[in-house]
């Protein structure tokens, strides 16, 4: 499967990441990335930067690093409806947001108020990926999630650092399948992410790569072979 492009990266931005922007960009260029995407933590997470940080992204060339660069935002979604944690203002601004479940920004529910909560986030404008979603604190029904995902136009991700070993949402591999087999059930798009906060993970999706192929989940459900596809993507 070509793997070109990694749109799930946190920055110093993200205080709890250690490389800078320019380390990150450069890091998906010299690994043969066609596309990366910065989406640093919105103002939820503990530690992260106040909003003011996604107003200025104008100052940013993105024809500058040879390598096609788009910037966005990880959202906390902060309530079982859906609510996240940065102005619209802000949101248009960015050219897509990731929504996603974190311990510090809301307390697992049971499995229909985690799946609500997924879905309310998903209906928002720049939401076009849906975070982890296979994080086994926060369960969820995988066909409820998947026949949305595929109604709201959003993908939902295969996020790399769940899946490494000692990783911090262990129990991820196992549910990777459910997820994925539901996705095929509907037809629904995924995207790999690396969820990279070094440089030296940009763009490493080797246990996605791993599961996708265990699963023998269709490539043509996987995005991240066509940077122009997720650019059409994210405009829809």
């Amino acid at each position: 499967m070509k793997d070109l492009l990694d749109v799930h990266t946190h920055t110093l931005a993200s205080v709890h990441a250690y490389s800078t922007l320019r380390e990150m960009i450069t890091a998906a260029k010299e690994k043969g990335l066609s596309l990366v995407g910065i989406s640093d933590h919105a103002p939820a997470m503990p530690g992260a930067f106040h909003e003011f940080y996604f107003c200025n992204f104008k100052v940013i060339r993105r024809d500058a690093y040879g390598i096609d660069l788009l910037m966005g935002v990880e959202l906390n979604i902060l309530d079982f409806s859906g609510s996240t944690d940065l102005r619209q203002e802000y949101l248009d601004r960015m050219d897509y947001a990731i929504a996603s479940l974190h311990n510090p920004c809301i307390k697992p529910g049971n499995r229909a108020e985690n799946t609500a909560a997924l879905i309310g986030a998903m209906q928002k404008p720049k939401v076009k990926i849906i975070g982890h979603p296979d994080n086994p604190d926060y369960p969820v029904d995988f066909d409820a999630l998947a026949q949305a995902a595929k109604e709201y136009h959003v993908l939902l991700e295969c996020n790399n650092s769940s899946y490494t070993p000692g990783g911090s949402r262990q129990g991820s591999r196992e549910l990777a399948g459910q997820l994925l087999a539901a996705c095929q059930r509907h037809n629904t798009m995924v995207i790999m992410g690396s969820d990279a906060h070094i440089d030296l993970d940009v763009g490493n999706h080797s246990y996605a790569q791993e599961l996708i192929s265990k699963y023998a989940f269709p490539e043509e459900l996987v995005i991240n072979s066509s940077p122009e596809k997720f650019k059409e993507w994210v405009q829809g």
